[in-house]
């Protein structure tokens, strides 16, 4: 039991920490969820794993709320691994090692995993409570929510039997979402062809310490993409440092879908003076502290001695593939014009990977209107086919479309007021929550989204702010102890 044990309210923090201490990111995550199964069985409580591994339980109302309307709480069992640079850890064996800081929970050196070990961790300790009043309780746990919302596209239909639903998904303390964007897949691929290597010198150039984050909260804030920058550093060396002849033995940066990459690498084998090339990466290095002082105040640049490469990629081959990535859109494309303040279509690329049959850009396109995610569809389309690559889409999820008149809304809306003293923000988020794909199995379902304050989620910088947390579980309490009448 860590430190954060101490903490109010005392059970959901006890959770959170019993969260943190069983590994649980996506695809394994059957730890965590046997574990919150066997508790349940423990506890008396009906529970049940689908096809696809949600895990339901249900507890019925307590005494005097059987009038009520029932309600299914409901969060993701998986957290996105990241770690830092210089930190050794096996997200499948190594528990997550959570601690306080100042007014913050937050990790050392990787992710937090408070997305969505926080909503959890308030579902169940709901669920342990025999104190707070609540009306029938459904709390639905999906699975594999980071890489692909495989629990909420294989839930089970028929499987809930209340209406009224309360996602624990939301980042922000004060906010109500009542809508979301969709998404989809898309992984680019470029033939890769090889040549004996015959230059000089070989050198990795490596950009580290970049912010990364949310690729949907965090799309619009000028956050730098590592991937990015380092395609427009060699698209530059090539066009402005003729001096520095070269080509590449590899290329990579990123490591998950949906978080905005920290971090990227590119083994550079070139003829000419070293000096040249460490004349370019410093004037970049300069350029690029400049350019981001903002959000990038971390930002690193190294450059190291390699061994020489048996081969590297062909000169035709390494302008193409740089061509390509520098010119790739990514970020916010168009804010809506629907949703004040709000991104309406943007494109993250998260991984590039080389392997066997090429080299692999894994990007997540969000918009909340079909027609954004369309257009950037034809775009990455467009340019595959110019490049002589290909691009395939994969993992299409719905938006969750507003309903402002809902019922359930109104009283989250004056249980939030009451207890911040102003009203809550009624936000739509660029994010993808499980709530369109929920209501696309479940269409009665009428759902709200709230949570307290996290920053930096899917990056190791990631925190939750204590005193949001206490706000938030007197919200959810609130709303189950006055949930509406049937």
């Amino acid at each position: 039991m860590s430190e954060i044990t101490q903490l109010q309210p005392q059970l959901l923090w006890k959770w959170f920490d019993q969260i943190c201490a069983i590994p649980h990111p996506s695809y394994s995550e059957d730890d965590l969820a046997n574990f919150i199964v066997n508790w349940a069985k423990e506890k008396g409580l009906d529970v049940e794993r689908d096809s696809v591994g949600n895990v339901l339980i249900h507890k019925p109302a307590t005494k005097g709320m059987e009038n009520r309307q029932g309600v299914v709480l409901q969060a993701h069992l998986d957290m996105v691994p990241q770690a830092n640079e210089d930190t050794i850890h096996d997200f499948n064996k190594d528990p997550i090692q959570p601690y306080i800081d100042g007014e913050w929970v937050t990790a050392k050196g990787t992710t937090l995993g408070a997305d969505n070990g926080i909503g959890m961790a308030s579902a169940l300790a709901v669920l342990e409570s025999d104190d707070l009043a609540h009306p029938d309780l459904e709390v639905l746990l999906t699975m594999t929510e980071e890489r692909g919302m495989e629990g909420a596209i294989g839930l089970r239909p028929n499987w809930l039997k209340n209406h009224l639903m309360i996602n624990l998904d939301t980042e922000e303390n004060g906010e109500i979402y009542v809508g979301c964007a969709g998404g989809e897949n898309a992984n680019v691929v470029l033939p890769v062809e090889y040549q004996a290597n015959t230059f000089q010198h070989h050198y990795l150039f490596s950009l580290k310490g970049f912010c990364g984050g949310h690729s949907g909260c965090d799309i619009h804030k000028n956050r730098a993409n590592a991937i990015k920058l380092m395609a427009r550093f060699l698209a530059d060396l090539r066009q402005n440092h003729p001096e520095v002849d070269y080509s590449l033995s590899e290329i990579r940066g990123g490591s998950i879908r949906n978080a905005i990459p920290r971090e990227a690498f590119a083994s550079i084998a070139f003829n000419g003076e070293v000096e040249a090339l460490e004349r370019a990466v410093n004037d970049f290095a300069d350029t690029i502290r400049t350019e981001f002082s903002h959000t990038e105040s971390n930002a690193q640049f190294f450059l190291e001695k390699l061994a020489p490469a048996n081969e590297v990629f062909t000169l035709a081959c390494c302008q193409n593939i740089v061509d390509v990535f520098n010119t790739l859109p990514n970020g916010v494309i168009r804010q809506s014009d629907a949703v004040a303040n709000t991104v309406e279509t943007s494109l993250s690329l998260g991984v590039l990977r080389l392997e066997e049959d090429g080299l692999h850009g894994t990007i997540l396109i969000r918009s909340l209107v079909e027609s954004g995610k369309h257009a950037v569809k034809t775009q990455l389309q467009s340019l595959m086919n110019l490049a002589n690559g290909k691009v395939i889409f994969s993992g299409d999820y719905p938006g969750w479309e507003p309903h402002p008149e809902s019922p359930l809304l109104s009283l989250t809306e004056k249980i939030y007021h009451n207890i911040l003293g102003e009203p809550a923000k009624i936000k739509v988020i660029h994010a993808g929550l499980e709530c369109g794909l929920l209501k696309k199995i479940y269409p009665s379902l009428d759902v709200v989204s709230v949570g307290p304050t996290i920053r930096n989620a899917h990056s190791p910088d990631e925190k939750v702010h204590i005193p949001a947390v206490q706000t938030y579980w007197t919200l959810l309490t609130d709303m189950l102890a006055n949930m509406l009448e049937k």
